[in-house]
């Protein structure tokens, strides 16, 4: 089976979740593109979309779905997302696409995260990913040598600048055995944004789209 295949058969399933009326949160990415067109299917069923990526907003607006600012709403049920590693903890490495930022702070407004990934993100330790920091640019080198220090090796991701203007850090060779301690001591380096660890918010529900099935976590 093609691996788009599960992607979509994950993203199909997150429509489960909708409740008629609701504002959806909507992440970024390949699976969350199938989501999104899966969403447009049932556009009428929602009064529109909290976005987390310039990205994922030009693809809503495309298929007719409204997208609102997360400031004109008080809080959002259900937030659908990708990861590009996920464990059956529900702890997860997001930011391959760059929008870690915006996406951790939709997934802290919402009150479910479901998590859509096909089988090949899931994972017994997070880390074989690389996992993205975004970082204010004056601070790049000074937060590379911080994250050399737990043990990673930082590469600058060349020729990328994220929706809020930062660069991004792919820390690589890293075995993630505590990732709420580390998404933690991590946030606090001078010059962090965010770490795309999402481990002290996990999502609520994984879904693992297979060649057979889904499987819910």
């Amino acid at each position: 089976m093609n691996p788009d295949d599960s992607k979509k058969r994950a993203a199909h399933a997150a429509l489960d979740f909708l409740v008629d009326g609701m504002v959806v949160g909507v992440g970024t990415g390949s699976t969350v593109n199938h989501f999104i067109d899966a969403l447009a299917g049932v556009r009428s069923r929602i009064a529109g979309a909290v976005s987390s990526s310039e990205a994922s907003t030009r693809r809503l607006k495309a298929v007719g779905i409204e997208v609102i600012d997360l400031n004109d709403v008080d809080s959002i049920e259900v937030y659908v997302d990708g990861a590009d590693e996920a464990t059956r903890h529900r702890h997860l490495i997001k930011g391959g696409g760059g929008a870690l930022t915006r996406e951790k702070i939709v997934a802290a407004a919402s009150r479910t995260f479901v998590c859509i990934v096909d089988e090949s993100k899931v994972v017994d330790v997070l880390g074989r990913f690389p996992l993205p920091v975004e970082v204010i640019p004056m601070a790049r080198s000074f937060v590379a040598r911080q994250l050399a220090a737990h043990g990673g090796t930082p590469v600058w991701r060349p020729g990328y600048t994220t929706d809020n203007g930062n660069h991004i850090l792919d820390v690589r060779g890293l075995e993630i055995l505590d990732p709420v301690a580390l998404e933690a001591e991590i946030n606090q380096i001078p010059g962090v944004v965010t770490v795309g660890l999402f481990a002290r918010r996990p999502a609520n529900v994984l879904l693992v789209g297979s060649a057979a099935e889904v499987k819910r976590m």
